[in-house]
């Protein structure tokens, strides 16, 4: 999960060049560089509070607002909702191997 995040806070950040190039940098606003900078930052130092029982709430909270980055610009909305969609199978991933642990259906609880 912490490298998800390092991953989405690049995708992220890089919005940054998306809105000042595209449409002559009408996009380049202050409230918009911020928005994006700061959540950004918010991820990379999430990524290092993986381990705290309250971080997958924190995860989809940083994961819907990159989606709500769609005020930002749409490219942001974009990479949100495809993040948004990583996000959710890591815990269907997550779910379905604490269920097969919880059966004893993993290869390593079979000695």
């Amino acid at each position: 999960m912490a490298g998800t995040l390092i991953l989405e806070a690049i995708v992220i950040g890089l919005v940054l060049t998306v809105i000042a190039r595209v449409d002559d940098g009408e996009h380049f606003q202050p409230w918009k560089v911020w928005f994006v900078s700061l959540l950004a930052v918010a991820m990379v130092v999430a990524s290092g509070l993986q381990r705290r029982p309250w971080a997958i709430p924190l995860n989809l909270t940083l994961a819907g607002l990159a989606v709500a980055g769609w005020a930002v610009h749409w490219s942001m909305g974009v990479c949100g909702l495809m993040f948004a969609a990583v996000w959710a199978y890591i815990l269907y991933l997550r779910r379905d191997l604490s269920r097969r642990m919880a059966g004893g259906y993993l290869p390593s609880q079979h000695d």
